[in-house]
C-alpha cells in the first residue's frame, strides 16, 4: 500500500491534513486534532460517512465500511483539504 500525506500550510503557518502516522506532526508545534467525519453503519448494515463536523454532507449508503472510508477520504481531500479554511 502506498501512503501519501498532504499538508496544506496557510499564509499564517497553520497546517491542515488528514491525519495519519506518516509524519510525527508534533515536530511542527502544538497540535489541535479533531474529527472530520464519522463513518457508521445503520440498522440495515449499510455504511454512511457523516461529514457534518467540517460542514459537509452525509455520503452513502455504502455496502461496506471500506467503501464509506474511501468516499470519506476522497471528499475530505477534494472539498476540505483543498479549500481555504484559515
Amino acid at each position: 500500500m502506498r501512503c501519501r500525506m498532504q499538508l496544506v500550510i496557510s499564509s499564517t503557518g497553520t497546517i491542515r491534513c488528514l491525519y495519519d502516522e506518516t509524519l510525527d506532526l508534533r515536530t511542527f508545534g502544538k497540535l489541535s486534532i479533531s474529527r472530520g467525519s464519522h463513518v457508521e453503519p445503520n440498522d440495515d448494515g449499510q455504511w454512511f460517512a457523516d461529514l457534518s463536523p467540517v460542514g459537509g454532507p452525509q455520503l452513502g449508503p455504502f455496502g461496506s465500511r471500506s467503501a464509506a472510508l474511501t468516499a470519506e477520504v476522497r471528499w475530505l481531500e477534494e472539498h476540505w483539504l483543498s479549500s481555504s479554511n484559515d
